[in-house]
């Protein structure tokens, strides 16, 4: 599978080329600049990308901006975006295109190796990957979510992190038609648009959550 890093930090930069082509992953290209990265998305068109939002010159949204730039010529070009620290608003411009993967990921979240590389996998697939921490500062905000039950909250959060029922229910303890019950109940009770395609779903849940 093709990919494309952009990545200022060299340790990192590597890191992340490193533990992909461990995976089968091929790399290939890895920037370090926002002008160098839509011309490199373009010519390579990569199966995923995996880019940093702020890069250099100034270091605010270059990667994010190039990615969304990239998706309107190669569109559906699935994008899984890494991050400092939690900025929603970040993720909502990238998931205001409906085509394609996307993600939206803590850097500390590459270190867990298994993790990262799953999100990749799914992003590539058209799924979505969200970072859990993102998801539960959502959730504690969002004041109408007191409607569900506590199990309710906790398999939404799982949900709106892209997992699939059978993932969600082994990250519960739970099975996997508990989980679908209280996926009717949720979106009964929040009065959302009823989906069998994974990402549909999550996207929807996001737009609920004001990601």
């Amino acid at each position: 599978m093709r990919v494309v890093i952009a990545e200022d930090h060299a340790l990192l930069r590597d890191g992340l080329t490193r533990i992909l082509q461990a995976y089968d992953f091929h790399v290939v290209a890895a920037v370090d600049n926002g002008p160098d990265l839509l011309p490199t998305l373009i010519a390579h068109k990569p199966q995923v990308a995996v880019i940093d939002v702020r890069l250099p010159p100034t270091f605010t949204d270059e990667g994010l901006q190039a990615a969304i730039a990239a998706r309107t010529q190669i569109p559906g070009l699935p994008i899984l975006m890494l991050s400092q620290h939690v900025e929603p608003m970040y993720a909502r411009e990238l998931l205001s295109s409906r085509r394609g993967g996307v993600g939206y990921l803590l850097k500390d979240r590459v270190s867990h190796v298994e993790e990262f590389v799953d999100a990749v996998r799914r992003v590539a697939a058209g799924g979505t990957a969200m970072d859990p921490e993102v998801i539960s500062q959502l959730l504690v905000r969002n004041e109408p979510l007191a409607v569900l039950t506590t199990r309710e909250r906790e398999v939404l959060g799982v949900m709106a992190e892209g997992r699939s029922n059978a993932a969600i229910a082994t990250q519960l303890g739970i099975t996997e038609k508990a989980v679908s019950k209280h996926i009717n109940n949720i979106l009964t009770k929040l009065d959302m648009p009823r989906s069998d395609d994974d990402n549909r779903r999550v996207l929807a849940v996001l737009a609920y959550l004001n990601v």
